[in-house]
């Protein structure tokens, strides 16, 4: 029992280890494969007492005075280890650790320096992500919050002489950061409210009803927002497609197991608070739902592999918003759990196929089943747990979802999300069986990754796999009513069959589909992102650009402006005062008598 209390410190503590080690021995930084060896050895030491800490279903609660305040701490740092830290303890360490390894092979061409940066920032976001998991509270998880944001950028910008590569870091910054200003204030004004950030305590007033605060609605909707940045969710989901500038296995972390999943942790830890508030939960369930629809329609009309997987990341965490709109926020989080396993296999099982064919446009790749037939296989697996297939695991938490927001009597989100199945449904095969199966245009030169890429996709095929036969072995659990499951399956055959008539029978044309009214309009829309961008970047270049401009003139011509005119008379009196100074001391003498005179003059004068 004294180990498992100390573990999850231990399991905290060794990324961030790793990360001081390569930060600041620098001919260890620099020497990129023994980087690399090292932050793989810390991460998988983590990963082994993360998988201990949840076999034992530890827990525990450990905080320190961090802010002194009068009546004791204003905060406190420390650790929550409970079922729900656990589960997601095991999930970003093994993406995490995969992620490395894979990032040997796949990035085995880069300078020595750049691979030795790299795993520094890799060890950092583990450290970063693992802390705001284990958070006991609101302000130790802004801090990490911010951390995780940080080492996204770094990351997304790896490649920064790449002019889209920086532009996509400071786009997910910046956009990002208008969620956490959000975040900050509400968690500022929550802890005005009640005198604490502290979970336990704030969840404990929640249980006795003693959090009657006028504006706990607004306060609840700020720290939403803070959500609705980091986990993507309309209108704040436009840096998330841009993020895939970065390197594949950094999408593949980013979209499975840190950066987007953090906002989808923070609503399902807070929970209780948000029970509090109906009104803001049904804003989120609505816009959770609205995202999910709107990324789906746009993945369909994608053409890159990775921003196709971006979308359909958007999407599912609508998902996840939904059901915790619902107030099924644990549906929400089991569906967190399993999409991290499936979506780090796609988006490492698309990096295999970048790294052979050397582009991410699906029509450039063509018949690749052949030359890298366990790439396709574990691509398959996944796209089949993505699409809500039984018995994989994507299934389940799908049906758990989509359950709670039906008996959540949310109609309009529940056929969102039912729409938006058999779009995932749809969108997937068509990447199947366009670059597995279509016209082979590019497997001619195509082949096999090394083992170090192969090692992790069978891995998280076989858990993909595993956990859905375990599940449904289990018998699963009833989610909604008894036709619930056979029309989302249906929804997701359904999508299945039309994207095999259109790319791989080709029955349909998708461009005369595409050209049919109104599908033609909806196509247009998709395919320039709704105009969200181009909004975006009109108001960037219209509100921010114009308004730095007027702020460089008010600074440059009149701040400036005024301080030249007043330095310029000051010289020019200073020039013409000086000039009464002859340098003779008679002159003197009689200037300081003509003074006494003038002042006892005035004495006498005034006294009258």
């Amino acid at each position: 029992m004294r180990l498992l209390v100390w573990l999850p410190l231990l399991v905290l503590a060794l990324p961030f280890t790793s990360f001081l080690l390569l930060a600041v021995v620098a001919p260890l930084r620099r020497a990129g494969r023994v980087a690399g060896a090292v932050g793989i050895a810390a991460i998988a030491a983590s990963l082994g007492g993360a998988l201990l800490i949840w076999n034992e279903g530890f827990r525990h609660t450990a905080t320190w005075a961090w802010l002194p305040g009068d009546g004791g701490p204003m905060a406190t740092v420390g650790l929550l280890v409970d079922p729900l830290a656990n589960a997601m303890l095991v999930l970003v360490t093994l993406v995490s650790f995969l992620v490395q390894v894979y990032s040997l092979a796949y990035l085995a061409d880069e300078p020595a320096p750049a691979l030795g940066r790299y795993y520094t920032y890799q060890s950092l976001f583990a450290f970063s992500m693992l802390g705001l998991v284990l958070s006991p509270g609101f302000l130790q998880m802004f801090v990490f919050w911010e951390l995780v944001g940080l080492c996204s950028y770094l990351l997304i910008g790896y490649w920064y002489q790449r002019p889209a590569a920086a532009r996509a870091a400071v786009k997910a910054f910046w956009i990002t950061k208008l969620g956490d200003l959000g975040f900050i204030i509400g968690i500022v004004m929550l802890w005005a409210a009640t005198g604490t950030f502290e979970f336990a305590t704030l969840f404990a007033k929640a249980q006795a009803h003693a959090l009657a605060i006028p504006a706990l609605g607004t306060i609840m909707f700020l720290i939403y927002l803070g959500a609705v940045g980091k986990s993507a969710q309309f209108p704040l989901h436009v840096w998330l497609p841009d993020a895939m500038e970065g390197p594949t296995p950094v999408s593949a972390l980013i979209h499975a197991a840190t950066m987007v999943t953090a906002g989808v942790y923070m609503v399902t830890r807070a929970q209780p608070l948000f029970a509090l508030v109906p009104d803001v939960l049904a804003l989120i369930g609505w816009v959770g739902a609205f995202t999910a629809l709107l990324a789906a329609t746009m993945a369909c009309v994608e053409n890159d592999i990775k921003r196709v997987l971006a979308y359909s990341t958007v999407s599912q965490l609508g998902y996840m918003m939904a059901a915790a709109g619902a107030g099924a926020a644990e549906a929400g989080f089991f569906h967190l759990l399993t999409h991290g396993l499936f979506k780090a296999l796609l988006f490492l099982g698309a990096g295999a196929v970048i790294h052979a064919v050397g582009s991410n446009d699906i029509f450039r790749m063509g018949g690749l089943f052949r030359a890298m037939p366990q790439t396709g296989l574990v691509f398959l697996v996944g796209t089949l747990a993505l699409a809500g297939v039984p018995p994989l695991a994507g299934f389940f938490s799908k049906e758990a979802v989509l359950g709670g927001v039906w008996a959540a009597h949310m109609t309009w989100p529940f056929v969102m999300l039912a729409l938006t199945a058999f779009l995932t449904a749809f969108y997937m095969f068509r990447v199947v069986f366009t670059a597995f199966f279509g016209p082979a245009t590019a497997a001619g030169h195509a082949h096999e990754p090394a083992w170090a890429m192969r090692g992790p996709l069978w891995l998280l095929a076989a858990l993909t796999v595993l956990l859905g036969l375990r599940l449904a072995a289990g018998g699963g659990e009833a989610h909604g009513p008894a036709w619930l499951a056979p029309l989302s399956v249906g929804l997701a055959l359904a999508g299945v069959a039309l994207a095999w008539a259109m790319y791989q029978r080709g029955a349909l044309d998708p461009r005369r589909v595409a050209a049919a009214f109104p599908l033609s309009v909806l196509d247009a829309l998709a395919r320039r992102r709704y105009g969200l961008d181009a909004l975006y970047d009109g108001l960037y270049r219209g509100f921010v650009l114009a308004l730095s401009r007027l702020v460089g003139w008010i600074d440059r011509y009149l701040v400036d402006g005024v301080l030249n005119v007043a330095s310029a008379w000051t010289l020019r009196g200073g020039d013409a005062l000086r000039r009464i100074q002859s340098g003779v001391p008679q002159d003197y003498v009689f200037g300081v008598a003509f003074g006494v005179l003038f002042l006892v003059v005035w004495a006498r004068l005034w006294m009258r």
